[in-house]
């Protein structure tokens, strides 16, 4: 069997940093919003192509990709210096984008075309493109990465693709007008808004079947779930209101007023507070999760849209930042059951420690015996993304694995 060797590079100092940021795509003057979600201020605006629509930060937070729909491009932002790095050429009109979660690829949906276009991030170069279903919107990913949701507006349904083969295995039929998808934190559930319907589908990952319909607001367009997959939260465009929908009952238990036109949706890494961009009123409410009240409205640009995961759901705060070093860390196998090993081959490891995507610290293994590989047992912990951190006699090394 295959090990899986996970290269991890400087950039991951970033991760404590970019939990800290927003990013706003405004489609009416061509520039991003960066906003410090600590005060709320916003500090600083980049220039990006035509018509930003769509936004996706990577998942250690290093890299945001916008998707400028009247150009046909997507722009790379370093999110170190908040500068522009490269601009891809795409299909005409592209309106969904997504990082994979290994980071290598970003996914684009381009409406006019009915095509996803792959990009390296290596190269930063398209890689494949593949025919998809009628008018391609909103993409999310599976906790694995072995499967890419996207939703097709025209026929009323969701495609899955299988990653490792760039090939649509199923399609399900959603409501009418899908926009805005996203996937629960374990990879169990799917949410779909139904723009012209004003519903939410509830789909199962493992029958691939609708199993509920939640009635919310007017034009439902993005949505985001927080990080212990308890609630979700819905833009409604119609109406100008955000839907709280609790996941156990599939009920709406809140609705908040908004800006006008409410369109991108996320969630802070704690689950605290979300973030809505409102298209129709140049702002971006942030909201208490505890109250689910309004906390701060943000002036941006004009026509914030933000459709996308414009803040990282899987940073890992609480992993300390300093004195990170290039490692090797071998984690065998990846994906697992939560039952694996893991070793530094170039170091002595002093501890082990793993942390989920809210930060929190949900394993250590103080080392008394140096001798690798060490094996690690979080079966019981719920299934997603989680950080391995070694500390070393040469500094702190960290590795992302997927528990499924």
């Amino acid at each position: 069997m295959k090990k899986l060797f996970i290269i991890l590079m400087l950039a991951i100092i970033g991760f404590g940093v970019n939990a800290q940021t927003a990013y706003i795509t405004n489609s009416g003057d061509n520039i991003v919003s960066v906003i410090n979600v600590v005060n709320n201020d916003v500090v600083k605006t980049i220039d990006v192509g035509s018509t930003p629509q769509a936004i996706s930060v990577s998942l250690d937070g290093s890299r945001v990709y916008v998707a400028n729909s009247d150009d046909g491009t997507v722009n790379e932002i370093n999110t170190a210096t908040n500068a522009v790095l490269d601009t891809i050429t795409v299909g005409d009109s592209p309106e969904g984008i997504l990082v994979s979660n290994d980071g290598s690829k970003v996914y684009v949906t381009n409406q006019n075309t009915d095509e996803l276009y792959i990009i390296s991030t290596a190269t930063q170069t398209v890689s494949a493109t593949v025919a998809i279903g009628d008018e391609p919107f909103g993409l999310a990913e599976s906790p694995n990465g072995k499967k890419l949701y996207m939703v097709y507006g025209d026929s009323a349904s969701v495609g899955v693709l299988n990653t490792a083969t760039n090939v649509v295995s199923k399609i399900i039929t959603v409501g009418v007008g899908p926009y805005g998808i996203a996937v629960s934190p374990n990879g169990s559930k799917i949410y779909v808004t139904n723009a012209a319907q004003g519903t939410v589908s509830v789909i199962d990952s493992l029958t691939n079947t609708v199993t509920a319909n939640i009635t919310v607001g007017e034009e439902p367009w993005g949505v985001c779930v927080s990080p212990d997959g308890n609630m979700i939260y819905v833009a409604n465009w119609g109406d100008t209101s955000l839907s709280v929908i609790s996941a156990a009952t599939n009920a709406v238990v809140a609705t908040i007023r908004v800006g006008l036109y409410p369109n991108g949706v996320s969630i802070t890494p704690d689950g605290k507070k979300v973030y809505v961009a409102n298209q129709g009123s140049a702002t971006v409410n942030v909201i208490n999760t505890a109250t689910n009240t309004i906390s701060d409205t943000i002036a941006v640009g004009t026509g914030p849209q933000a459709f996308g995961n414009f803040i990282s759901t899987h940073v890992f705060t609480g992993i300390a930042p300093q004195s990170l070093v290039s490692a090797n860390i071998e984690v065998y196998p990846n994906p697992n059951n939560g039952k694996f090993q893991v070793s530094s081959p170039k170091s002595q490891v002093t501890s082990i420690a793993v942390y989920n995507v809210l930060g929190e610290k949900v394993y250590s293994l103080p080392i008394t015996d140096n001798s690798s590989p060490f094996t690690i047992n979080i079966a019981d912990m719920p299934n997603g993304v989680y950080m391995v951190e070694l500390r070393t006699d040469k500094g702190i090394s960290v590795g992302k694995f997927v528990k499924e």
